[in-house]
């Protein structure tokens, strides 16, 4: 028989990632650790199982039947295997409920469950993070009878009785600009608040609640004077008849994870408070999801780079393998470096958030976390896209064919860049973030991590890059067009900033396959696309983009 090639297997993500395991233990102490390890263990076992069985079958993509063989309405969705496990996989290792346990290292030990959890569970990573964020949000509005109801059943360790939260924010007329909901809020004669309207993009139909905006009747227009309303979505085993399942969407990627765009007819409402500023209530909420995207998109980069990694030790070409050429070796180590900045920077988000929720944060870390949540989430979801995408080509022509399961990297990247706040969106939230002197709290972290580098040329290129910025906000201070023109761009450079100063302090880069790490190295990292907001403002759009 000719030449067959063997195919990438999976490392282990846990026991064979130096970079999670050397962070979480200069992060956690010894006894939280060990407390948690088993689960990482077997969260990792899973992980390499569901690849292996990934390989060996066809995915399905879930199936909707709308009406049964009497002429009922069912709206029932058939699943995948993996998400059929969702609940048990999720309850048994305390993926979500992790995060709410009552210390200041709760945040990361759930963000390192859900990173060697969220590419093995085909997205039903997605719904956890909106019951996270609900969680969230439940708890902060104080309102004790939805707290008592709802609660126990969000973080239950008991998948018998664990409930999934949906995040009904998204409508045809709105997209990121909620203010345009159209969703109404009537009371019944009973005094009962019901729903009524059309979510166009809903990701958690199958669970069992969700939160959702809607515009209680007979109020103002605009953003704020939008609620917030708690539902239930089951009677019993019967989805609510007032729940109505128009289709399921047929995505780009993500095929796994049933999204569907649903209508209500009349389903009971609950206020999360008061009848106004829903919109500043769902804050928790994205803040929250916010970091488990740029932790799934850091895991989908881990997938990707071990897969071609583990290949270029497989594949022989020009008679060598492909990890033992030159320029292979250092795509792969570029690669690396472009992984190991989103991962420092999406754990530092996770260890700043649980150290906020608990209060042993410093004044100056709650801003630090508040510019850096959207700058993790936005950085991440662009490095996601194109690194997946310089994966599949160290494959050739076995990244482009269906079977081998590498396209649908991919495919799957795109999402991050998308959910939850686009790039641009994202970039104007960054900027909102540096009202005041945000930026100054984030030179003085910075300035913290590099203290002990022993690299001067980075630290003399993210300096640079700090003072662009900063003069660039001061010239533009009162040009709100300007301003906006360049966010993206200065959004990203500080996100590269603060990942490259953070790689600097831990020294923790791991290049593959004993390649040295250099000070070169870190300074490529550091001065690629530093200084793209400069070049942008109001006027030179509308000159690029002419009459309209």
């Amino acid at each position: 028989m000719g030449f067959l090639q063997d195919p990438p297997q999976l490392a282990h993500p846990y026991r064979e990632d130096p970079l999670l395991r050397a962070m979480l233990r200069r992060a956690l102490p010894p006894s939280r650790l060990a407390a948690i390890e088993p689960d990482l263990q077997a969260l990792g076992d899973y992980a390499v199982m569901e690849w292996e069985r990934a390989c060996r079958s066809t995915r399905r993509k879930p199936v909707l039947t709308q009406w049964d063989a009497w002429g009922n309405r069912v709206d029932r969705i058939e699943l995948t295997e993996a998400w059929r496990e969702g609940p048990h996989i999720t309850t048994k290792h305390a993926v979500l409920a992790a995060g709410h346990e009552a210390h200041e290292h709760a945040r990361l030990e759930e963000f390192a469950r859900a990173y060697l959890y969220h590419v093995a569970s085909e997205f039903y990573s997605c719904p956890l993070a909106m019951t996270d964020g609900a969680a969230t949000a439940l708890k902060a509005s104080g309102n004790k009878a939805l707290i008592e109801r709802a609660l126990p059943h969000l973080l239950s360790r008991d998948a018998s009785t664990f409930w999934l939260s949906g995040q009904w924010m998204t409508e045809n007329a709105g997209g990121s600009d909620v203010g345009n909901t159209e969703t109404i809020a009537r009371q019944d004669a009973s005094g009962q608040w019901r729903l009524h309207g059309r979510k166009w993009f809903s990701s958690a139909v199958v669970g069992e609640m969700a939160l959702g905006l809607a515009r209680p009747e007979g109020a103002g227009s605009g953003p704020g004077a939008l609620a917030l309303f708690y539902v239930e979505t089951m009677d019993g085993e019967r989805r609510k008849p007032e729940l109505i399942i128009d289709r399921l969407k047929d995505k780009l990627g993500t095929h796994e994870l049933p999204t569907a765009e649903i209508h209500l007819d009349g389903l009971p409402a609950w206020p999360l408070g008061e009848l106004s500023n829903g919109v500043r209530q769902v804050a928790p909420m994205l803040n929250i999801t916010r970091t488990w995207n740029a932790v799934g998109a850091t895991a989908s980069m881990a997938r990707a780079l071990s897969l071609a990694r583990d290949y270029a030790t497989r594949r022989r070409a020009f008679g060598k393998r492909l990890i033992d050429q030159p320029l292979h070796a250092q795509t792969l180590a570029d690669m690396q470096a472009e992984f190991e900045g989103a991962f420092a920077l999406t754990f530092e988000v996770a260890h700043l958030l649980g150290r906020v929720e608990h209060g042993a944060a410093q004044p100056h870390e709650v801003a630090l976390l508040r510019l850096l949540t959207p700058l993790a989430k936005l950085w991440t979801g662009k490095m996601a896209v194109e690194l997946c995408s310089e994966a599949l080509e160290c494959f050739g022509g076995a990244g482009y064919i269906e079977d081998t399961g590498l396209p649908q990297l991919l495919r799957d990247a795109q999402v991050y860049a998308i959910w939850e706040g686009t790039t641009n969106v994202l970039s104007l939230d960054s900027l909102r973030a540096l009202a005041g002197d945000n930026l100054g709290a984030l030179r003085t972290a910075i300035e913290g991590w590099l203290a002990d580098s022993i690299d001067a040329h980075a630290r003399q290129d993210i300096h640079k890059a700090l003072d662009a910025a900063t003069a660039y906000l001061q010239s533009r201070a009162g040009e709100r067009d300007a301003l906006e023109a360049g966010a993206r761009g200065l959004a990203l450079t500080l996100a590269r900033c603060t990942a490259a100063a953070l790689l600097a302090r831990h020294d923790t880069w791991s290049a593959p396959h004993g390649a040295a790490r250099t000070g070169a190295a870190l300074r490529r990292f550091v001065a690629h696309g530093l200084s793209r907001f400069t070049a942008a403002d109001a006027t030179d759009t509308a000159l690029l983009l002419g009459p309209h």
